[in-house]
């Protein structure tokens, strides 16, 4: 079993020694890097963007001089080789470099994606070389990650912030025990090259490739969400993509985090109590919490008569209740019922953990969870909580093995995921 690294790289020259100087240390996998450096070829002619193409040829002289490592450089950057028409963005670097992997890999090798701004231990490709030893039936990895602090106020604010929604947002998916609980990072997941073939590859989305692509991996079978290293993505203000770490710090920066809320306890709720209804929607209509929403989004009065025409069994007929109300529903209900709610994100953090945690001896900690303030609390406080989430997730992570491996020989044997939360906690 290889490990192919996979590494789209624009703008980079920045982070990329750093990053080759990880993956240069010791290590007993055997592994092979790719790396797409891309841009619009169009920014040659664009003054505005052409520093960007310098920094591109900056990083690819570097690149040819790695002569000591496995590597190949797909050049999507130089004048005449860059992206064209519709077709560029991270999506479609993440794409060219996953799927130049694809064609030479075995289906029992791995495809790790990555991030040229993140860094990580010596143990790392080892320990997700591991992981799939492992665990072999698993369709993909969802590895942790942690953003070290820069010692900026305003950088490790914003940060913070961002890293506190998204944990947040993990956390509850994990309490209602959704399938989508994966957090979706492009430099923190990985799957094997059969999988990848399987789920017909990465779709180039200019934002959000990463989500979407871990969808797929969750509806065709199970993620492993436990690795025993993390990856260290740097804290940066980026406009590369259209939405994710660097913009949501740059709108933050700016005071604006209306794209990045906490969403109500009480709406992760609802999405449980739907999922609980999917059995008995087999036999029956009845209304569930999303039904006015969902009807609403799939146009249509009549949300489930088509899947149990489809789907003979109640397990078949389950299952595609779960791939139709997807990660991508999930996310936008929340939204859609946020615009409703007038609770502050300092209010919903304290009910998850008053009602979650009971504040978990937290009063003993560095933070009054009651004086909470996202625009006013310290860098020390606001790390206090980060660092709290953070333990909890990886605590989630780390018991969700011994169920997410009962799945896993479920569907090997194409059965429905039985619930198993009340095992091996």
């Amino acid at each position: 079993m290889k490990v192919f690294v996979a590494l789209p790289c624009l703008n980079e020259s920045e982070y990329i020694s750093r990053f080759i100087d990880c993956i240069r240390q010791p290590s007993s996998v055997n592994f092979e890097l790719f790396v797409c450096v891309n841009q619009l070829d169009g920014w040659w002619d664009d003054p505005v963007k052409r520093p960007i193409c310098i920094d591109n040829q900056n990083t690819l002289s570097y690149l040819y001089k790695c002569d000591d490592l496995p590597l190949t450089v797909i050049d999507r950057s130089s004048p005449g080789k860059g992206w064209t028409g519709s077709h560029f963005g991270v999506g479609w670097a993440r794409k060219t470099v996953m799927d130049a992997i694809n064609a030479k890999a075995d289906p029992d090798d791995i495809i790790l994606s990555i991030d040229a701004d993140t860094t990580f231990n010596a143990t790392y490709l080892g320990s997700i070389h591991d992981s799939f030893l492992q665990h072999p039936g698993v369709a993909g990895l969802s590895i942790p990650y942690y953003h070290k602090l820069t010692d900026d106020d305003t950088t490790d604010r914003c940060i913070l912030h961002y890293e506190i929604y998204m944990r947040y947002y993990a956390l509850n998916m994990w309490r209602i025990r959704n399938p989508y609980r994966f957090t979706a990072i492009g430099s923190a997941m990985a799957c094997p090259v059969r999988t990848y073939r399987a789920v017909g590859g990465i779709t180039p989305h200019k934002s959000g490739e990463d989500f979407y692509f871990l969808q797929k991996l969750a509806k065709y079978g199970m993620i492993l969400h436990w690795n025993p290293e993390r990856v260290y993505p740097v804290a940066r203000f980026s406009d590369r993509v259209l939405f994710g770490t660097g913009p949501a710090m740059i709108k933050g920066r700016e005071g604006d985090w209306s794209s990045y809320p906490l969403y109500s306890y009480r709406c992760f709720e609802d999405i449980k109590a739907t999922y609980d209804l999917f059995p008995q929607l087999y036999n029956n209509d009845m209304d569930t919490p999303m039904s006015n929403f969902l009807k609403e989004i799939f146009r249509t009065g009549d949300l489930w008569e088509p899947l149990r025409r489809n789907y003979k069994t109640r397990e078949q007929f389950v299952r595609a209740c779960i791939n139709r109300v997807d990660g991508l529903r999930i996310l936008q209900y929340l939204k859609a019922k946020h615009k409703e709610s007038c609770q502050t994100d300092e209010e919903n953090l304290r009910e998850l953990f008053e009602i979650q945690f009971q504040k978990a001896n937290f009063k003993e900690q560095t933070l009054n969870l009651e004086s909470l303030d996202f625009d006013r609390s310290s860098v020390p406080e606001l790390d206090a909580v980060r660092n709290f989430l953070a333990e909890e997730e990886e605590r989630e992570r780390y018991r969700s093995i011994s169920q997410d491996l009962i799945q896993t020989f479920y569907h090997t044997f194409q059965l429905f995921p039985r619930d198993f939360s009340g095992f091996s906690k």
